[in-house]
């Protein structure tokens, strides 16, 4: 399991992506107040009885350890593993007092997307909570600022902000929502709000200097824009790359040209400003823990091509390679980031991201923001494939 040639063997990805579900499962994974066929992730370590009781519990944490187990079972399939799926989408359903929906649209997509795929992957179906989903997410689009879904509901925030990290995942499973069983209003209708999404984001929300996305617009109550946040994210990063990389993928027909191109921009621009070099390649910036911990692990998991690039291509954009205390686990997969001892689940959740989804055969608090810098080394592109939807976007 040695890396050799710039890159870690398959064999080493799996075995990291091994340490971490058991770190997972030894640290956080418990029953949810004791019921039976229930499963959440305590959201610190070491936890608070206030954590270990699920009093705080994150949503949206919860539905990217689910998209984790997923990882999982394809990487090493078993009836242990299909059956922690399920508990984990009992677990959210029940703590959610009932009901699949909260008022963030961000979190609602990522629970959509993690649901979808434990339908294709793991047999387990939860139709009415992707249309619930679904559902929301479509009511969520005004013609505010140009365009896009709101970051949270405005009948109860009177919310003034539409940003990325909603509009990203919400393309994403519009995109893919013509795969679903759950899908029985047709499909062209959602591809099209899909399209228009990620084009609202290029339109308004990318750095023309850098290739960069931004985070969001602020907008006055008759729809003329505000303030733009200037912020940048590796979160934006992944979620506007993952919506390009879908609609290339399953878009081809109508531009899935276009699409590649801007994902192919996106990862030189992730490249050139928002990695580090080390001495195997370039590595993804990590954001310490909180929510942020869960940004480059986001990032992460689209720009991995179904193939390794061919020689010349350059080198390869990694995800970090775990260093030092705690095994890296609480360093949000990153060799950049502060080890930091209560960091809490999201950081292990992006390292088991980034290792899991490299092992697999062939998938409101902020985040300090990650500042454009220098160019760094040699970027790494994808291959031609990509515009032959010769990717698997995880």
């Amino acid at each position: 399991m040695s890396e050799r040639g710039g890159q870690a063997s398959p064999s080493l990805w799996a075995a990291r992506a091994g340490v971490t579900e058991r770190a997972i499962y030894a640290r956080h994974l418990r029953r949810l107040w004791g019921v039976p066929g229930t499963m959440l992730g305590v959201v610190g370590w070491p936890a608070s009885n206030n954590q270990r009781a699920f009093g705080h519990w994150h949503y949206w944490w919860q539905a990217h350890v689910l998209d984790c187990l997923i990882d999982a079972q394809l990487r090493a399939p078993s009836d242990k593993r299909k059956a922690a799926i399920e508990r984990q989408v009992n677990g959210i359903h029940r703590r959610n007092l009932g009901t699949w929906l909260n008022d963030y649209y961000d979190d609602v997509a990522w629970l959509g997307l993690a649901l979808m795929r434990a339908e294709q992957y793991a047999g387990i179906h939860r139709p009415d909570a992707i249309r619930a989903i679904a559902a929301r997410l479509r009511s969520g689009w005004t013609d505010h600022g140009g365009g896009g879904i709101w970051w949270r509901r405005r009948e109860k925030f009177a919310d003034d902000f539409k940003n990325v990290p909603s509009n990203g995942p919400a393309a994403i499973l519009l995109t893919r929502l013509v795969d679903s069983a759950a899908n029985d209003q047709g499909d062209r209708a959602d591809r099209q709000r899909a399209r228009s999404t990620v084009e609202w984001i290029e339109e308004f929300l990318i750095e023309e200097e850098t290739g960069l996305v931004f985070d969001g617009l602020h907008v006055y109550p008759n729809g003329e824009v505000r303030e733009r946040e200037n912020a940048i994210y590796t979160y934006c990063q992944g979620v506007f790359l993952g919506a390009c990389v879908e609609l290339a993928t399953r878009d081809s027909v109508a531009g899935g040209g276009t699409w590649a191109a801007r994902a192919v921009r996106t990862i030189d621009a992730v490249a050139r400003h928002v990695t580090v070099p080390d001495e195997l390649g370039l590595v993804l910036r990590g954001q310490g823990g909180g929510d942020g911990g869960l940004f480059a692990g986001i990032l992460a998991r689209y720009p991995r091509p179904g193939r390794e690039p061919s020689a010349g291509a350059g080198r390869r954009v990694r995800p970090g390679r775990p260093t030092g205390h705690q095994s890296g686990l609480q360093q949000c997969g990153s060799r950049v980031a502060q080890p930091n001892h209560r960091a809490g689940r999201p950081a292990v959740r992006s390292g088991m991201d980034e290792a899991g989804g490299a092992a697999r055969p062939h998938p409101p608090t902020r985040a300090r923001p990650v500042r454009p810098g220098g160019r760094v080394g040699c970027c790494w592109r994808p291959p031609p494939a990509l515009e032959r939807a010769g990717i698997e976007p995880g």
